[in-house]
């Protein structure tokens, strides 16, 4: 591997250009390819960002020998057959959240990355946020005793068409897999693995999740109860709560700059903890640390993991009644 760690990029989202500008705000790092579905929407990207190569073939970045590491920028169910392109190729993939849309299409990019012994991390960039990682560190500490429930919501009022992705079935649409993957990914996170989940929601008129609510039994004996919305804008807020006291990830929990540690001696304190930029850079820091290590997955964003929530997320659904197109498929 070069000494810079050579990123492509696979599609030029709104997403793909977040992390781009990200790539510039971490050392020894760069951006030399990017690719889309259309000549002309990559030769943009990359005359924008100021990418040397830009392609209109997927297949292309994948097999560009001067890219080290990929990612996948492109919508949830484009994640599996993409992700299985890139490790065929040889490449290590950063796949943006959620990591598909069901579980078989996990186990098997994991089960492939493993054969081939290729790094693989889904890209749930909140998890390493410095502010997070302090409420982790304090949870673990056991400052705030026995963690024993979660409260958590992620919400916003889209007016967007029924084609847009967040509706469309055929895009992986609905507020679990855009949303609610954040508040299921970092309550499992500060609370532990999931035991059991229970679900409702509400579902509008293309078949998907327009809001849900769920509740999470940890195997550690511990609740949490999560809500996401597509109809209303939430406070997007994050606590938990132990026998000593809590721990809340201020504002906007996804991307927050702040804690707040109450206990129940009446002591409490307020920690900044500032990302860089938007917080995506975290992220990529991680990959580059694994990667210069030889890791092929990372300990904060563990594959297991990713695959667990999917079948947690696979249950919700099938509680609601979401179907997707790739679940009437078989492996």
């Amino acid at each position: 591997m070069s000494k810079a760690i050579r990123w492509g990029i696979l599609g030029t989202g709104k997403i793909a250009k977040a992390f781009a500008k990200a790539l510039t705000e971490v050392n020894d790092v760069e951006l030399v390819a990017v690719a889309s579905r259309t000549e002309a929407n990559a030769a943009a990207f990359a005359a924008e960002y100021g990418v040397a190569r830009s392609y209109a073939s997927y297949q292309a970045l994948a097999d560009d020998p001067e890219v080290d590491v990929v990612y996948l920028a492109t919508p949830h169910p484009m994640h599996h057959a993409d992700a299985l392109m890139c490790l065929n190729a040889g490449k290590p993939i950063l796949v943006e959240k959620s990591f598909t849309v069901n579980q078989r299409e996990a186990e098997e990019i994991v089960a492939v990355a493993r054969e081939k012994k290729l790094f693989v991390m889904e890209a749930m960039w909140t998890r390493f946020l410095p502010a997070v990682l302090e409420a982790k560190r304090i949870v673990d500490s056991g400052e705030i005793g026995q963690p024993a429930t979660v409260q958590a919501d992620f919400g916003f009022a889209s007016d967007a068409g029924p084609e847009h992705r967040l509706f469309n079935p055929e895009l992986g649409g609905g507020s679990l897999l855009d949303l609610g993957i954040y508040p299921l990914s970092i309550a499992t996170f500060l609370m532990g693995e999931v035991e059991s989940v229970q679900a409702s929601g509400e579902l509008g008129p293309t078949g998907v999740d327009v809001q849900a609510s769920f509740i999470l039994r940890h195997k550690s004996g511990g609740m949490s109860t999560c809500t996401s919305s597509l109809r209303a804008r939430t406070p997007t807020e994050l606590t938990i709560c132990g026998s000593k006291g809590f721990v809340r990830l201020n504002g906007r929990f996804h991307n927050t700059e702040s804690i707040t540690v109450e206990l129940n001696d009446g002591t409490g304190r307020t920690q900044q903890l500032s990302r860089i930029g938007h917080g995506y850079a975290h992220e990529i820091m991680e990959v580059s640390r694994c990667l210069r290590a030889g890791l092929l997955e990372s300990a904060v964003m563990p594959q297991a993991e990713s695959v667990a929530l999917m079948g947690v997320l696979d249950a919700m659904r099938a509680q609601i009644g979401v179907v997707y197109p790739a679940d009437r498929q078989r492996a």
